[in-house]
């Protein structure tokens, strides 16, 4: 049975109206929130990028059933994934065993701030190896070291871990990383409805949960809708081969302004017309998630949430 997650945009809201929207999503009956792990927004109007793991160990005490997950965390440039490990820990354990560790190579928007420069695509996805090696490492418990080619750790250890690890979900944008996550994660993230990838993970052994996340946007008309996805979602139609590379909230000003409001409303679907919902989602099951995220880029958080209570819930 396909669980439902609702996305916590971080780029859009500070920490005090996340935590309202994770206990509303709650109520609503979703069975997860999944929040991103950024230092920067996407788009300076954004206005915000709050810590994550503060902010879900929030979510964690105010919240009874909901699942947690990070989409996703990068542990090789601004983290040390000694330092992961040790935050999916505890995360795993005060939230009585609802969080899921999601995993990919990063963007340069958030890992170049520690001024260590942002490696290729190839060398991020060998430092990705790397650091969920030494994730699985420590948590195998007492004290470990570790060299690599990108990434050492010396005589570390995690002391509070869970009985019942939290399971970690591999970004994949292709089918390489398709491969990693079936190879050394417990699942899959994703963004695009693409069958290839699940063929991948297939191929190469992978059997556990797949995460994609789908873009929406409610508001009570189309026009509601649309307007308020241009103004906080017009980064994304540049595709992640640009939106991985790109430093400042300033570049993907740029690199958005090109865009126009029929490119958003042809990218997702825009308004209160649940069919058309319900179509998107249904278009990444069919691919082969069963962890769908449901990102809303419309104005009303509040209002999409009852949305997806008394609407989509019931038909999906």
């Amino acid at each position: 049975m396909t669980q439902y997650g609702y996305k916590l945009a971080a780029e859009g809201y500070g920490p005090a109206e996340l935590r309202r929207q994770a206990r509303l999503a709650e109520e609503a009956g979703f069975d997860f929130v999944e929040m991103s792990d950024h230092y920067h927004p996407w788009l300076d109007s954004q206005g915000h990028s709050p810590f994550a793991w503060t902010v879900l160990g929030a979510i964690a005490a105010e919240t009874e059933r909901i699942g947690l997950a990070t989409g996703v965390t990068c542990p090789t440039v601004r983290y040390h994934p000694a330092i992961i490990a040790q935050a999916a820990a505890t995360l795993q354990l005060v939230s009585d065993g609802r969080f899921t560790l999601g995993l990919g190579s990063g963007e340069r928007l958030n890992e170049h701030v520690v001024g260590r420069g942002f490696p290729a695509v190839a060398d991020r996805q060998a430092m990705l190896r790397e650091a969920i090696e030494i994730i699985r490492l420590l948590w195998e418990g007492g004290y470990q070291s570790y060299r690599g080619e990108w990434l050492d750790l010396e005589d570390a250890r995690v002391f509070d871990l869970p009985d019942i690890l939290p399971p970690i979900a591999v970004a994949a944008g292709g089918p390489s990383a398709a491969r990693l996550a079936a190879e050394l994660g417990d699942g899959m993230f994703g963004t695009e409805p693409k069958p290839e990838l699940h063929e991948a993970y297939e191929s190469a052994g992978g059997t556990g949960p797949r995460y994609g996340e789908v873009g929406l946007a409610w508001a009570p008309t189309e026009a509601e809708a649309i307007d308020a996805a241009f103004a906080s979602a017009r980064w994304s139609l540049t595709g992640w081969k640009v939106m991985s590379e790109l430093p400042n909230p300033a570049n993907f000003e740029a690199s958005a302004s090109l865009a126009r409001k029929e490119d958003i409303s042809a990218a997702m679907p825009c308004g209160p017309d649940a069919a058309r919902h319900l179509e998107a989602i249904r278009e990444y099951e069919q691919a082969g998630y069963d962890h769908v995220v449901l990102m809303n880029n419309g104005p009303d958080p509040e209002g999409f949430i009852r949305f997806f209570a008394e609407e989509l819930r019931p038909a999906l």
